[in-house]
C-alpha cells in the first residue's frame, strides 16, 4: 500500500526501501497507543553503509547531510512496517539524531538537516518536529550518522 507521502517521496526521485534488519536484539520500530517509536536507523543502502568514518575527518558536512536524509528513509521505512501505510503520520514528534564527529566538528545541526528537509518536503506540516543533534565519538559499523524519529498516528 502506498499513499500521498510515498507519492511525494517519488516525485523527489526517491522510493522507500525496505526495512533495514536490526543489528542486534532490537526491533526497527514499536508501536505504543498512536506513537511508533524507530530504533535508530543507520544510512544503509542494498544492505551496505556508503560512507564510514568520522564527519570533518574522512566524511563531510555535506556527505553526511545527504547520509541523514538516508536515515530519515529508513527511518520512514520502519515506520510503515507497523503503522502500515506513511499516510498514518499524524505529526513527526521528535527527531534524535547522532553525528560520529571529529574533535573539532561542531556543525551536527547542519548534517541532521539532512533529515529534518526530507521529512519536512515528504509530510509538509505533518513533518515539523522537534530535535536533538548530538556529536558522539562512533556509531555502529563505523557509520557516519544515525536517525531515530518517533510519530503520532491518526486511528487506523
Amino acid at each position: 500500500m502506498s499513499g500521498a507521502v510515498e507519492a511525494k517521496l517519488a516525485e523527489l526521485g526517491l522510493t522507500l526501501p525496505g526495512v533495514v534488519p536490526p543489528l542486534a536484539a532490537y526491533q526497527p520500530a514499536v508501536q505504543s497507543g498512536v506513537y511508533v517509536f524507530t530504533a535508530g536507523q543507520l544510512p544503509m543502502v542494498d544492505g551496505k553503509l556508503p560512507l564510514t568514518g568520522k564527519v570533518g575527518a574522512e566524511v563531510t558536512a555535506e556527505e553526511a547531510k545527504d547520509l541523514a536524509r538516508i536515515c530519515a528513509l529508513n527511518a520512514l521505512a520502519a515506520v510503515k512496517s507497523v503503522a502500515g501505510d506513511l499516510d498514518r503520520i499524524a505529526r513527526v514528534v521528535k527527531v534524535v539524531g547522532f553525528v560520529a564527529s571529529a574533535s573539532d566538528f561542531t556543525g551536527q545541526p547542519g548534517v541532521l538537516n539532512g533529515a529534518s528537509e526530507l521529512l519536512g518536503v515528504a509530510l509538509g506540516d505533518r513533518g515539523v518536529h522537534a530535535r536533538s543533534a548530538v556529536g558522539v565519538a562512533v556509531l555502529p559499523l563505523d557509520a557516519p550518522v544515525e536517525v531515530e524519529i518517533q510519530v503520532e498516528l491518526t486511528e487506523a
